[in-house]
C-alpha cells in the first residue's frame, strides 16, 4: 500500500475515495526507561530510550492505518499526519495517532 504525506499520487490517478482512516496507539513509559531519559535531561545528549518508544508508537499506528484502510478496500493513503502527545496524570504515556484518506489509485 502507498501511503504518502501529499494529496495525491504521482503517476497515479485517485479514483475513488473510501474516507478518513486513523491508527492510534498509546503506550506506557516504565519506570526504567523514565529514569535513563531524565539521566540524559540530566547530563545532555539524546535519550534512545524515548526515541525507541516514539519510533515503535508511530510505526505501529502507521501500521494499524494501513490495515483499516485495507479493510474498506482502499489501496492507498493520501494525506497523512501523524500527532503525538502526552497522556496522564504523571505524563507518562504517549499517545500517536496516524490519519490520512484511504483511496484507490490506478
Amino acid at each position: 500500500m502507498i501511503i504518502t504525506t501529499t494529496p495525491s499520487v504521482e503517476g497515479y490517478k485517485i479514483v475513488e475515495y473510501k474516507g478518513i482512516v486513523f491508527g492510534e496507539v498509546i503506550n506506557g513509559v516504565d519506570f526504567i526507561k523514565d529514569f535513563a531519559a531524565g539521566l540524559t535531561n540530566f547530563f545532555g545528549g539524546r535519550s534512545n530510550s524515548y526515541e525507541g518508544e516514539l519510533i515503535e508508537a508511530r510505526e505501529n499506528a502507521i501500521r494499524e492505518m494501513k490495515q483499516r484502510a485495507a479493510e474498506m478496500g482502499a489501496n492507498a493513503i493520501v494525506s497523512i499526519d501523524i500527532d503525538y502527545e502526552v497522556l496522564g496524570q504523571a505524563n507518562n504515556m504517549l499517545m500517536v495517532t496516524a490519519s490520512g484518506t484511504a483511496v484507490i489509485i490506478e
